[in-house]
């Protein structure tokens, strides 16, 4: 009888399989309030990496980070009917604090157009003022009916970008350059997941937005996951809060203002798009740990700890994130399964016989190779391997996704293609009953875009296509 797995393998419950996941490689506890979550220390280190790499792509594009209550006045909701609307579902309303009731509810934060609205009409008197560029670090509550840890959840760890120009154009091609310059650069070179850059359709779009930009990626399951959108939102907003300015002849204009937001729902998408049946596998240059020395066993001499340590500080001397385990308490074994689950993309493994012949047995996580290699050759083949990897895992998300990717013309032929994958079908094709539909199944219009790939500037443009899915 063979041994019993670790984890639910993906092929045979893929839920089962994440699930399984966060508990083994001590990533995520259900928090005490249903729908909420715990992020334990291992993952949290993941999500600094992801914040400091995302953070570092927004101030290069000038906007600079605040902070805004977590408590908004539930007046503030209904300034923008659109926007009330499209949240009234998710919110979170506290009408008692301090013993009394509330002269006025609060809604707790579902996202921050509105209190930060109300900020720019009192900041923004010029157009010397703008464009105004605020991002914020925070957590915000959306009661989820449906939680999935890091895919939907009751409270949640995000940014939110939000911006007031002068013009329509300025803002449409800020809100584009996040889209690409921030997160796509950052998904596709740091999480090495490769997206797909649209526009939502009308029906799917923010609510109060103008215009919703998108990057959508592909699950191992072969369902969509949002990863991060930057909305156009017009002057919808500075209608409703009065962000205007006087412009350059003395005449008072409205503001046109943006939001973008990616949160840590990107967690989960790290998960699933990398991850296989021995666990997480995490990208090189997102890595916390990106090497761990494991010592397997020390030698009465005391050569194989004094080894590990001199190896570790070499490569900490190289600026390789590195980890040393030298915890012989612990059968190895279970050790190396440990990080084997966490998805650390190198191990060296050092015990008494490695050291006598003067080698470490390097094992790569994401191809489960391992090779004996010279101790002193390893500090300076870290850094390449480790490049290597990153590069490798790219390549093969994007082979993977591209061929699970079927052009279609009919509907009918979109319900077999998203079994396992994406469909793409041109947009006039797919009329209101057609959608509806899609909808029945649980298959929706992830984005639009061009021939070429991209996002397109409008939705009625001649020869869009539609990227079809089903989604968590």
């Amino acid at each position: 009888m063979g041994k019993a797995p670790i984890i639910t393998p993906q092929s045979e419950d893929f839920p089962k399989w994440y699930q399984d996941l966060l508990n083994k490689a001590e990533l995520a506890d259900n928090g005490p309030v249903r729908g909420t979550m715990v992020i334990r220390p291992y993952a949290y280190s993941l999500w600094e990496r992801m914040v400091s790499e995302v953070d570092a792509r927004i101030k290069v594009t000038g906007a600079e980070n605040a902070y805004f209550p977590l408590f908004i006045p539930e007046s503030y909701l209904h300034r923008e009917a659109e926007h009330v609307e499209g949240f009234s579902p998710e919110l979170a309303v506290v009408t008692h604090a301090g013993g009394k009731e509330l002269e006025e509810p609060v809604v707790v934060r579902p996202t921050s157009e509105t209190v930060i609205g109300e900020f720019m009409a009192k900041w923004v008197q010029s157009y010397r003022d703008l464009p105004l560029l605020l991002n914020q670090w925070s957590n915000v509550v959306r009661w989820e009916l449906r939680p999935r840890t890091f895919l939907r959840t009751s409270e949640f760890l995000w940014q939110e970008g939000h911006t007031a120009h002068a013009t329509s154009a300025d803002a449409g091609a800020y809100a584009r350059r996040i889209l690409e310059e921030v997160y796509r650069d950052f998904m596709v070179n740091v999480l090495a997941i490769p997206v797909y850059v649209g526009r939502k359709t009308a029906d799917e779009r923010f609510a109060g937005a103008i215009n919703t930009l998108t990057l959508e990626a592909m699950m191992k399951d072969g369902k969509a996951l949002q990863m991060g959108t930057s909305h156009e939102l017009g002057q919808n907003f500075s209608k409703a809060f009065d962000i205007s300015y006087q412009d350059g002849e003395g005449n008072r204009q409205l503001a046109w203002t943006t939001s973008w937001g990616s949160s840590t729902r990107m967690m989960g998408g790290l998960i699933m798009a990398h991850g296989d049946d021995r666990g997480l596998i995490v990208p090189p240059r997102l890595a916390a740990t990106q090497v761990v020395v494991l010592v397997v066993r020390h030698d009465d001499a005391g050569a194989v700890g004094a080894a590990a340590k001199t190896l570790v500080d070499e490569l900490e001397s190289a600026g390789v994130r590195v980890k040393l385990d030298d915890r012989v308490d612990v059968q190895f074994g279970r050790r190396a399964t440990a990080w084997e689950l966490k998805g650390v993309p190198l191990r060296i493994e050092l015990g008494p016989r490695d050291i006598a012949e003067g080698l470490g047995t390097v094992a790569r996580r994401d191809t489960g190779e391992k090779i004996p290699m010279k101790l002193s050759e390893l500090a300076g083949t870290v850094a390449p391997a480790l490049e290597r990897i990153q590069n490798e895992l790219l390549s093969a998300a994007t082979i993977s996704r591209d061929d699970r990717t079927h052009d279609v013309s009919t509907v009918d032929e979109i319900f077999d293609a998203v079994e396992g994958g994406f469909a793409r079908i041109p947009f006039a094709s797919l009329d209101e009953a057609a959608i509806t539909r899609l909808s029945d199944r649980g298959i929706t219009v992830r984005c639009i875009q061009t021939a070429d790939g991209e996002a397109p500037e409008r939705e009625d443009e001649p020869g869009l296509i539609a990227l079809v899915a089903k989604a968590y």
